[in-house]
């Protein structure tokens, strides 16, 4: 028969996921897609407490806020640009904005203390890198998560090397002692980076990974302890799926379809076999919930 695919070998699971975990998934809108269902199929799971981030510095940031005691003030409110008078933080998706600084002061510091919750009590932590490029506000030097449609002008846009990615990934691993990640490059390109930026990109937070994972230290009292583990879906996406069926209208964005393969990928190889029929049970009785018998 003749061999029409190349697919991607998943190694051995080192950090999986169960029914009994406590799941907090940071990052690109891949996070949210694969999260909501996780959360559909009965997980515990929190997703993107600060809505959708793209770059590991502005996860690293989102961890230090739920990890610390800072709650967000007048300092970090700004009013969205292009003639869009809400408000906003440079922290938050545009899915926070707000008519009035108190209005996004109160929803945000509201989801923050929720979400302060979930950490405190995750387990483990998902984490879907979607671009190593950056934009760095001019006046305060930092790296922002959104840049809220202001002017161009008032932003830097810079890439992190590999080095910066693992050191990176250095600082939200110690950040939270005791949980385990679970590691994964976004299979969304951003051709707005144009198709060779888009690769470099990919290939910093690739390489950046690698390298974490290979100075992490394993734990072998501890039934071992792997502090981390990475998920192949970029790699899944480019060599399984890459025939252009497999992507959405903008052919940037995996298709649903795309979506579901590499979820189902993903708990083949995250979830242990004890738990599958539970699994299936559980997607069994969420489609029946969505069912919609036609009108009479």
């Amino acid at each position: 028969m003749l061999k029409l695919q190349t697919p991607v070998t998943d190694l051995e699971c080192k950090v999986g996921i169960s029914y009994k975990d406590r799941i907090m998934m940071l990052g690109s809108c891949f996070s949210d897609s694969i999260g909501r269902q996780l959360s559909d199929f009965g997980f515990e799971v929190c997703v993107n407490p600060f809505g959708t981030l793209y770059n590991p510095v502005s996860i690293l940031k989102s961890i230090e806020m739920l990890a610390g005691s800072r709650v967000f003030g007048r300092e970090d409110c700004v009013q969205i640009g292009a003639g869009d008078e809400r408000w906003c933080s440079f922290s938050h998706h545009t899915s926070f904005a707000r008519a009035s600084e108190e209005e996004f002061l109160a929803d945000a510091n509201e989801a923050l203390a929720a979400a302060r919750e979930r950490f405190v009590s995750c387990n483990k932590i998902i984490v879907t890198l979607g671009t190593a490029w950056c934009f760095r506000n001019v006046a305060s030097g930092a790296v922002v998560s959104n840049c809220l449609k202001r002017p161009a002008a008032e932003f830097i846009r810079e890439r992190l090397s590999s080095a910066e990615v693992t050191e990176t990934l250095r600082k939200i691993s110690e950040l939270c002692p005791g949980k385990q990640f679970i590691f994964t490059v976004s299979p969304i390109r951003h051709f707005k980076d144009g198709a060779h930026g888009n690769q470099i990109s990919k290939s910093a937070l690739l390489l950046g990974i690698d390298d974490f994972l290979c100075g992490c230290p394993v734990d072998l009292s501890m039934d071992p302890f792997y502090p981390a583990d990475y998920f192949p879906a970029y790699e899944i996406m480019m060599d399984e799926l890459r025939d252009y069926r497999f992507y959405a209208e903008d052919m940037c964005h995996p298709s649903q379809q795309a979506v579901d393969y590499i979820r189902e990928r993903f708990l083949d190889w995250a979830l242990p076999s004890s738990e599958r029929q539970a699994l299936e049970e559980n997607i069994r009785r969420f489609r029946h919930s969505q069912h919609r018998s036609a009108s009479k």
